[in-house]
């Protein structure tokens, strides 16, 4: 049986608003499913907007926030060098995958929100019957997709994301560009989540979204559980 590809669009961004401070992905973000995906045997790509090297968030290598997937990481300098060199968004071919995945940390709130490259492969991945998976501020990826009536995308789906009670919980209500969940209610989304920092992923239909960092490995083995009865 032929390996599964999927593809992992991680952030170019990484200046946190106007703080001064740095931010970009999510480490365990991008740890947990990709070692979920490539422990199952899945084929992963990784690409970001601009290509190269995509910025990490310095908070999330604080040792208070390590996992086995993150020590994981810091010890596989293969996977490190992968990271150093994603393809350049506009470069990629929905064609090659059989799913997308979108780790979060802010950095996509300011890049892939907005992203027309992200915004049409997304929307090719689904035209193709192909999952879109994205977890805690990844989510705002989905929040300008539009069906073909020109819907948007998430009207009336069931899609979770970081809540805005975990970004006052942060400190950053003031200095995101926009609370995300507030935003997908607004496009008519049935917006779910749980206490702030539980686990929390959902399916709806080919979109798998999870609520926060602690969420991320979940709705990567609930995109494995449905690429698997493929």
């Amino acid at each position: 049986m032929t390996a599964k590809k999927i593809l992992m669009v991680l952030t170019s961004h990484a200046e946190l608003g106007k703080t001064g401070e740095k931010t970009g992905f999510w480490i365990e973000e991008f740890a947990a499913p990709y070692y979920a995906f490539v422990d199952a045997g899945v084929e992963v790509t990784l690409a970001s907007p601009k290509g190269g090297q995509p910025p990490i968030d310095p908070k999330s290598e604080q040792p208070d926030f390590q996992t086995d997937s993150t020590k994981r990481y810091f010890d596989d300098q293969k996977t490190q060098e992968l990271v150093a060199n994603t393809l350049p968004l506009a470069e990629v071919n929905a064609a090659d995958f059989d799913a997308v995945f979108y780790p979060g940390g802010h950095g996509p709130l300011w890049d892939l929100a907005t992203d027309t490259n992200s915004i049409q492969l997304i929307s090719t991945f689904l035209a193709a019957d192909k999952p879109v998976g994205a977890v805690c501020h990844a989510s705002a990826v989905l929040m300008d997709v539009k069906t073909t009536s020109g819907e948007y995308l998430v009207k009336g789906k069931v899609v979770s994301g970081f809540t805005n009670s975990e970004e006052e919980a942060v400190g950053l209500t003031d200095v995101v560009p926009f609370l995300l969940e507030d935003e997908l209610v607004k496009r008519g989304a049935d917006f779910q989540k749980v206490d702030d920092w539980n686990v929390f992923a959902v399916r709806d239909g080919l979109l798998f979204t999870g609520q926060n960092p602690a969420s991320s490995e979940l709705v990567a083995e609930k995109m494995l559980t449905y690429l698997n009865q493929l």
